[in-house]
Formats: structure tokens, C-alpha cells, sequence
């Protein structure tokens, strides 16, 4: 009887021995991945801001970009991290239209001589002097993403943006805004497209953005 017991309780703590380093051997393998992730994507938006087709030696798998920030929670230091996080807030979840039509601004800013040639500096761009290109990040509030399914597909459009697989429905839009405003600056722009909830521009002729 006491033999049977000690027999139960040895398979119960190697099943926790097992479990533990599984789950070690997942992280380990996530953060890996991540790192991977990032390091495309600085090849990425380099290829992207010289206006250079990708190596397909250096796109962005699925897994990989899942692996990045998978809580929602870290710093805007990478530019999976960065475009991911911009698609999120200024969408707020709506619908996938919504989310590759933002993604597509940054990277027409990536693109165009007058932005930075980074996608964090696009994203944070006038932060400086309080007067940010993109309103999440200068709201005050907290940037942690909240909700795990519109960020997970926040991520993916991010990777198929960076991997410059994302077709471009704004048709070169620099600027978006909600599609019922009407600001004084519009005369100097062209309307390229429009969604539910936006409107997307780009510069007249002769017009600076």
C-alpha cells in the first residue's frame, strides 16, 4: 500500500519537474523568437524607407511576431512593437480595413523624405513639443494594449506591413483623421480614401505634408 503511494507521488513530482522545464523550454523559445522578430524588423523598415523589396530570408513569420510583447505591456523600443501598438490605439479594435489603412500611413511616412526614417520615430514624432503625429501617444494614458484578440491582430497586420505584403488601399496617404472633421489644412490635401471611421490624405501638388 505505502509502496503504491510512494510510486503515485514519484510520477506526480517528475510530471511537475516536466511541466516546469516545458514551460521553460517555451519561454526560452518565445523570447528567441521575439528577438528574431526584432532584428527583421530593423532590416525591414530599412528596406522599406529606401523603397527596396525584401530578402525573403529576413520576413517575419507569424510566430515570430506573436512572440513579440506578448502582453501588450513593453516598452515602444522596436518597430513591431511600435507600428503594432499605433494600429491598435488609433483604431481601437474596429475592424481589420480600419487597422491596414493606419498601418499603411506609418509606412508611407517611412517612405517619404519629409518623415523620420524609423517607425518609432514616425509613430512618436512631435512628442517633443506636445504635439504628437498620432494622439495615443500624447494622451496621457496608459499605451498597454488591453484587449488580446484586436492586438494580436494589430501584430499580424504589423508584420505583413513590415514585410511589405500589406497592398496599400490609402494610395500613398500621409494623414488620416476622423472622417467627419474638416480642419482648415485639408485645402492643401487630396482625399485618397476613406473607412467607417477615417479619412486619409495626401499633399496636393506643390503642398507640403
Amino acid at each position: 500500500m505505502r509502496h503504491g503511494r510512494d510510486m503515485r507521488r514519484t510520477r506526480i513530482a517528475l510530471s511537475l519537474v516536466t511541466a516546469l522545464l516545458s514551460g521553460q523550454t517555451f519561454a526560452a523559445d518565445q523570447a528567441t523568437r521575439a528577438k528574431i522578430a526584432e532584428q527583421k524588423a530593423e532590416v525591414l523598415e530599412q528596406k522599406a524607407e529606401a523603397g527596396d523589396s525584401p530578402p525573403r530570408a529576413v520576413l517575419i513569420t507569424r510566430p515570430g511576431v506573436q512572440a513579440v510583447d506578448p502582453a501588450g505591456e513593453a516598452p515602444l523600443d522596436n518597430a513591431i512593437t511600435c507600428l503594432a501598438r499605433s494600429i491598435y490605439w488609433e483604431t481601437k479594435g474596429k475592424n481589420q480595413t480600419e487597422m491596414a489603412a493606419v498601418a499603411n500611413v506609418v509606412m508611407n511616412r517611412l517612405r517619404h523624405e519629409q518623415f523620420p526614417k524609423t517607425v518609432c520615430e514616425v509613430v512618436t514624432q512631435g512628442s517633443e513639443q506636445g504635439r504628437c503625429q498620432f494622439s495615443w501617444w500624447c494622451d496621457g494614458r496608459s499605451d498597454d494594449a488591453q484587449e488580446e484578440a484586436a492586438y494580436t491582430l494589430a501584430k499580424e497586420i504589423a508584420r505583413q506591413a513590415l514585410n511589405q505584403q500589406l497592398p496599400d488601399r490609402t494610395d500613398d496617404a500621409v494623414y488620416f483623421q476622423n472622417r467627419h472633421a474638416s480642419p482648415s489644412w485639408l485645402a492643401d490635401f487630396i482625399k485618397t480614401y476613406e473607412t467607417d471611421a477615417h479619412a486619409f490624405y495626401k499633399p496636393s501638388a506643390g503642398a507640403k505634408p
